[in-house]
């Protein structure tokens, strides 16, 4: 079983809305976040630099955002940030827009009372992995409760460093919902310090870290509320939805969307007049400052019949930035 949030996320569903790159409880060497996200004070809704509400709005709509996943950093640590942007997409959306939140500090009670007020519905601690097997009786266990009678939905979200079957108890006692593994990984934001830890990439992988995965499984694995998130999984499923759901939603009416969730279409260098000579449908194209963007696939004909002296095939993501993948000459 999987929880409503990564029910979302798995269908590319959940905008990722990253509010705050400052973690101060600890540095975790496996921490993801890359130069450009930890120790910052910037907001990004995807990969979009957030300079106003107006921009996370944008973005979530531009996705037909089915909820949103909060991260940073330590959301916590900018509460103030953290439930302005809840009450924001709660009062755009409605109460069906699903929040869920990654945290490593417990937080308190108050807090928990804000973050529900604010529209969170669901909480995902991370606790130091230094206390893991020695959390009960600590505020761990006491913020599980507090989080469920302030309105929220506990949880755990751990990386996959190796088994602990306390996470188990937690769940069996009814203190928390769920427990999500994430598959041990390296990225550019860690890579060195993991190779300092004694980690190194799963041969095959490009991400996925050597680490006890069959044993997490075979103590973990088989509870119904135990959820192991694949490296695979979250690259070649949940961020391709994302783009295939972004690309969908944003194309234009002569844009081919991809199976890997990117946008083709052709660009050539001529005139609307030539164009409107050529009898093509003004839905087909769209005229650029210096360009005209058209149906690859009429583009191509037109190169061939000699109608067009060139031009070129783009295939780029549907992301804010617009990264084109591959370019095609035509001549």
């Amino acid at each position: 079983m999987i929880s409503k949030g990564c029910e979302q996320c798995a269908k590319g569903g959940k905008m990722v809305l990253f509010v705050y790159g400052y973690c101060d409880q600890r540095d975790c060497f496996y921490c993801p976040l890359g130069e450009n996200r930890k120790n910052v004070d910037t907001v990004y809704a995807n990969e979009r630099q957030v300079e106003s509400d107006a921009d996370v709005l944008t973005e979530a709509h531009r996705m037909d955002a089915l909820g949103t996943s909060i991260t940073g950093g330590e959301p916590q640590e900018a509460l103030d940030r953290t439930c302005h942007y809840l009450s924001l997409l709660k009062d755009e959306f409605g109460e069906d827009h699903h929040t869920h939140l990654y945290t490593g500090i417990t937080g308190g009670r108050e807090n928990m009372r804000r973050l529900s007020e604010a529209g969170l519905d669901e909480i995902r601690f991370h606790p130091p992995l230094d206390l893991w097997g020695d959390l009960h009786g600590t505020e761990w266990e006491e913020i599980l409760h507090i989080a469920r009678e302030e309105g929220l939905t506990p949880a755990f979200e751990i990386p996959g460093i190796r088994a602990e079957p306390e996470f188990l108890e937690f769940l069996d006692e009814g203190a928390a919902d769920f427990c999500n593994i994430n598959e041990f990984e390296m990225s550019d934001g860690n890579y060195r310090r993991m190779q300092e830890a004694g980690y190194d990439l799963r041969e095959g992988h490009m991400s996925a870290v050597e680490s006890p995965k069959e044993e997490i499984l075979e103590v973990m694995g088989d509870h119904d509320r135990v959820y192991f998130c694949t490296s695979v999984f979250k690259d070649a499923a949940q961020h391709r939805r994302r783009l295939k759901r972004m690309a969908r939603s944003i194309r234009r009416e002569f844009d081919e969307v991809t199976d890997d969730g990117t946008l083709v279409y052709g660009k050539t260098w001529v005139t609307e007049e030539r164009l409107s000579e050529l009898g093509i449908p003004e839905e087909f194209y769209t005229v650029k400052s210096d360009h005209v963007e058209l149906a690859w696939w009429l583009l191509e004909e037109m190169v061939d019949e000699g109608d067009v002296g060139e031009g070129e095939i783009v295939e780029q993501y549907p992301t804010v930035d617009g990264t084109v993948v591959e370019r095609t000459p035509l001549a």
